[in-house]
């Protein structure tokens, strides 16, 4: 719209006081007719997912709340509590704490005794709120104070600006700093449902350990200021029309009415204000509306909704995915791109061909798969090797990015690391306003120096700890694949406050528990994943020598590539297997899964003195999840989080204890079913299906409520 175009056009260069000033001419003056209507946004009456339904067979929600600017505004609140209190009416009233006017300790009482809610508006009041991150930590300490004074649950934002993952940094039950849909406001992306919402906090509960999130109370009825001061609307026929629209549909109508705006009788009239007769009028047409409503106070629509904590249903992002791997065997990225697909999302991954005849484009399933180049196996022996594909890679990824960004604009895009620098592929999109997630599989500095035998001192390490450094900064928000990581990487970049752990949760659909499909008397000893030298193989198969002495019928097979590949190979040739190890080319997750099903154990065999020592294994987790046991290394991170109930641990580094516990295991059934009984219990718990929603909620607070004011 030309009022919005001309309103954002000006914000890169002039103070929001004058910004606002030109919003109010704008609306006074290119306002379209809507004397006889509200933009209502197709599909605002749709309730969010987990919807329960309003108490009481009540079929909508009336909520009203004031926000009180000025001492003028202070003067008027007990007048016009008195004339609710006459209609029958209660309503919350939102005092700016550190503004311009004290909030006596007596009003605040005299509200409350008289069954009123008081809540926090702003901080100042000075649209300044949300200019810096680190800012508002401190703003929102004093606002935590200040609730916590008060005795308030409830918090708005000055200009009903915001950012809804900054506000889990509140102490408040609720927030109402949104709308429906309302083109007027500064920030005019509105939540688009007439419906309170739950907002789960991605990092957790609380530090009380009470739920982490909050309720989204969006006003759904045109704030008065906007109708009569700066439409300069005659009547309130248009609360009237959208109050009816929202019964009908059974949701929420919730209006804010500054005492500032209000002209009582016996005021001269004016400009800035509206005759109180108008606000008589709403609440008259709702007594005598034929329904009765559920009218309770914000705070008490906050408690219900925050019961069955409905989410927000979304509005289809536009999602980009680069990830410098074969996307079809990259269980993590692939479990992300098809749950966002599955939802209704665009979804666009662009990552590597496995062979140079390999398709550029192509369809799997619901996501769309583009592949600039390819990396066949995994077999760099050099630094120089190594960099020069991904070099290459964020340079093909930054061009095709930039220019499907150009023709049709992204939401949000996640990369995945390796490599950190990856990122900044995404530098066009982000500064044209789309959010970027960097993906921390594995922690770079460390892995390097596992890789290629780097001393902690050396130049190349100490360049991509600033390259890690400086990927966090630019990304909007950081998720790391273990709590370890979070640990060392936010202390290393001073990222605590936007980093979230999301570890290799599996997916339950491509991972369960299913009937065996081989029955040829052999025993299947399985290995799937990267062939580096911190996950051990070379142990395994030193350790599988012993095993197949005991157990002639038993095969280990190993899937995957790496830059250890060559020299097992030489090792399993030179342990003379005869055939008993096999080597095969790692496959797409939904077929490796069909394989380890068939598998009769597990081996993950890292080592604990090196990048393995707190690199998540995925395929733990998988082998739980298909009902197949596991023998682990008690690495540090797997002892964070496996015990000796789920899994069956060794030694790290020591083959011949490694060989003790596979035959620990296979040698005694009843052992072996009580511990894949609790594994299998285990890892349902913890399943992609506990997580996704969370990381549905991160991708929408980021794309959609985290707009910011700056």
């Amino acid at each position: 719209m030309l009022r919005n175009r001309i309103y954002f056009g000006l914000k890169p260069f002039v103070p929001l006081s004058l910004r606002l000033a030109a919003r109010r001419w704008i609306i006074g003056n290119l306002r379209p007719k809507v004397s006889d209507r509200w933009p209502i946004s197709p599909g605002s009456e749709r309730p969010p997912e987990g919807w329960p339904g309003w108490p009481e067979g009540k079929q909508f929600a009336f909520v009203l709340t004031h926000d009180v600017e000025s001492q003028k505004g202070l003067d008027r609140v007990k007048a016009l509590a008195e004339v609710e209190m006459k209609y029958g009416f209660r309503s919350s009233f939102n005092f700016i704490p550190e503004g311009p006017y004290d909030v006596p300790a007596e009003l605040r009482q005299w509200l409350v005794t008289n069954g009123f809610e008081v809540g926090v508006h702003d901080l100042h009041h000075n649209g300044k709120l949300y200019r810096d991150r680190e800012e508002f930590r401190h703003s929102a300490a004093r606002i935590n104070h200040h609730l916590k004074e008060w005795g308030a649950v409830g918090f708005r934002s000055g200009f009903m600006l915001n950012r809804l993952d900054w506000m889990h940094d509140l102490e408040a039950s609720y927030d109402a700093s949104t709308f429906d849909t309302d083109p007027f406001e500064p920030q005019p992306e509105g939540m688009n449902t007439i419906f309170p919402f739950w907002l789960p906090n991605p990092r957790g509960n609380r530090k009380d350990g009470s739920p982490g999130g909050y309720v989204e109370l969006p006003y759904t009825l045109p704030q008065d200021s906007t109708l009569f001061v700066h439409m300069r609307e005659k009547s309130p026929a248009i609360w009237l029309k959208k109050l009816d629209w929202v019964k009908d549909h059974g949701g929420m109508a919730a209006v804010i009415v500054h005492p500032d705006y209000v002209s009582f009788p016996g005021d001269a009239p004016s400009k800035r204000t509206f005759p109180l007769e108008y606000y008589e009028a709403l609440l008259q047409h709702v007594q005598n509306c034929g329904i009765k409503p559920w009218h309770v106070l914000p705070k008490e629509v906050a408690s219900f909704t925050a019961l069955h904590k409905p989410l927000l249903r979304a509005k289809p992002k536009r999602i980009c995915m680069v990830c410098y791997s074969n996307y079809q065997t990259d269980a993590r990225v692939t479990r992300y791109a098809d749950s966002l697909a599955e939802r209704g999302d665009h979804v666009d991954v662009v990552s590597l061909r496995t062979t140079l005849d390999s398709p550029a484009e192509l369809k799997a399933g619901k996501v769309n798969l583009i592949c600039p180049q390819a990396r066949v196996g995994k077999n760099e022996t050099s630094p120089v090797s190594f960099l020069l594909p991904l070099l290459r890679f964020l340079i093909s990824s930054t061009l095709l990015i930039t220019r499907r960004h150009a023709k049709e604009k992204y939401d949000l895009l996640h990369i995945h690391n390796m490599p950190d620098f990856l990122v900044f592929a995404a530098w066009f999109p982000k500064l044209t306003g789309a959010k970027v997630i960097l993906d921390v599989h594995d922690i770079v500095p460390e892995l390097y120096s596992s890789k290629f035998k780097s001393n902690s001192g050396s130049l190349t390490l100490t360049a991509l700890k600033w390259v890690e450094y400086l990927s966090a900064r630019f990304a909007d928000h950081v998720i790391i694949s273990n709590h370890l990581w979070q640990q060392k990487f936010a202390a290393r970049t001073n990222s605590e406050a936007k980093c979230s752990v999301f570890i290799n949760n599996v997916d339950s659909q491509l991972f369960s528990a299913t009937p065996r499909t081989r029955n040829d008397g052999k025993i299947i000893l399985l290995f799937p994943g990267g062939l580096q030298w911190h996950q051990g193989l070379d142990i395994a198969l030193r350790a599988f020598q012993e095993v197949s002495k005991n157990l002639p019928q038993a095969q280990f097979h190993i899937y995957g590539d790496g830059i250890m590949k060559p020299s097992l190979k030489a090792l399993a040739a030179e342990l003379g297997f005869n055939g008993n190890v096999r080597f095969f080319d790692p496959l797409p997750v939904r077929e490796i899964a069909k394989v380890m099903a068939d598998a009769d154990l597990g081996v993950v065999p890292k080592r604990a003195d090196s990048f393995g020592n707190e690199a998540y294994s995925t395929k733990i987790m998988e082998f739980m999840s298909l009902g197949v046991p596991v023998v682990i290394s008690n690495t540090k991170i797997d002892k964070f989080y496996f015990d000796s109930t789920v899994a069956h641990f060794f030694e790290s580094g020591d083959h011949v204890a490694l060989a003790k516990a596979i035959l620990e295991v296979l040698n005694d059934k009843e052992a072996r079913q009580q511990m894949v009984a609790r594994a299998t219990s285990y890892a349902a718990r913890n399943s992609w299906e506990s997580r996704k929603g969370d990381y549905f909620q991160l991708i929408d607070s980021l794309s959609d409520g985290a707009v910011s004011a700056r």
